[in-house]
């Protein structure tokens, strides 16, 4: 049903952070984590969808509950407490709709499934080497958080990292290529955006990785967008191959108030924490 006022086009009290958009068919479909009203941490409510026609931006439609917290099993055990995080959703060479996502208290990326873009999705399994251990637990894995996933000739390619500027022994974003299951690791993660601290000499000295990557391929390039240690910015790189190497390319968009100094440390933002978290979509032509 179409509304007098387009934009923002979300219901008062309806917070979807860290939006991902994907056109699947003659739709977009905007994926995101998903606030509570006066909730007290990130991402306290289940995955919501909305949708709307590619031709008409103004009509948005609701999808409802795509995916329940306790819809991974993980998240069933009494002492249980994960929040679902920032997620993305690809399709898969069988047809169906695959959304990767992180539990907020655990190091692992659980992939859930459905037959249509809008949902509902069910829990399929979580990203593993080929002897069942999870990624993220095994004794050289870094830490799993925020995936985003592209389908490219067969393989999976999953973006996924936190390395927030205090945290020295990260080294970046990692990329891991899996099987067409959507599941079995078939290599092993690989470093392909620098952390802070090992940015030097990289081109991304000023704009290191933080968290939020998002891939995209623009004609026969992949572009991927992530948040960077300025919190307030998203910033893009891009490459010739998925797994890299990957070159600094710029900011997209800032509201970035570091130097402001009127009312707090000009070296500060001013809410350390936070970030920008979103992805670009090809629509009509239009990214």
């Amino acid at each position: 049903m179409k509304k007098n006022v387009y934009n923002p086009f979300l219901p008062q009290g309806e917070y979807i952070p860290d939006g991902e958009p994907h056109v699947f068919g003659d739709r977009v479909y905007l994926y995101g984590s998903h606030d509570r009203a006066r909730g007290w941490v990130y991402c306290q409510n289940d995955y919501v969808c909305y949708s709307a026609p590619v031709d008409d931006l103004s009509d948005w439609r609701y999808e409802g509950v795509i995916y329940k917290t306790d819809d991974d099993p993980m998240n069933q055990r009494e002492d249980a407490n994960g929040n679902l995080y920032a997620p993305d959703v690809t399709q898969g060479a069988d047809g169906r709709y695959y959304l990767y996502y992180c539990l907020s208290d655990r190091s692992c990326v659980g992939v859930a499934v459905s037959d249509t873009p809008g949902g509902k999705y069910s829990f399929y399994g979580n990203v593993q080497y080929e002897d069942g251990t999870l990624l993220g637990m095994a004794e050289d894995d870094d830490h799993q958080f925020d995936p985003a996933v592209l389908l490219e000739d067969g393989k999976v390619y999953l973006y996924t990292g936190f390395c927030s500027p205090n945290m020295e022994e990260r080294p970046g974003a990692m990329c891991t290529v899996l099987a067409d299951d959507m599941l079995t690791i078939i290599e092993k993660p690989k470093y392909v955006l620098p952390s802070k601290t090992h940015a030097k000499g990289t081109g991304f000295e000023q704009n290191a990785y933080f968290e939020a990557p998002s891939i995209r391929k623009v004609d026969n390039e992949y572009y991927l967008i992530y948040s960077s240690v300025q919190m307030y910015e998203l910033c893009y790189s891009r490459s010739h191959d998925p797994r890299g190497p990957f070159t600094y390319g710029g900011v997209i968009i800032s509201n970035n108030d570091l130097g402001i100094s009127h009312d707090k440390p000009a070296d500060l933002p001013r809410y350390f924490g936070g970030n920008n978290h979103g992805g670009i979509e090809e629509i009509n032509g239009q990214w």
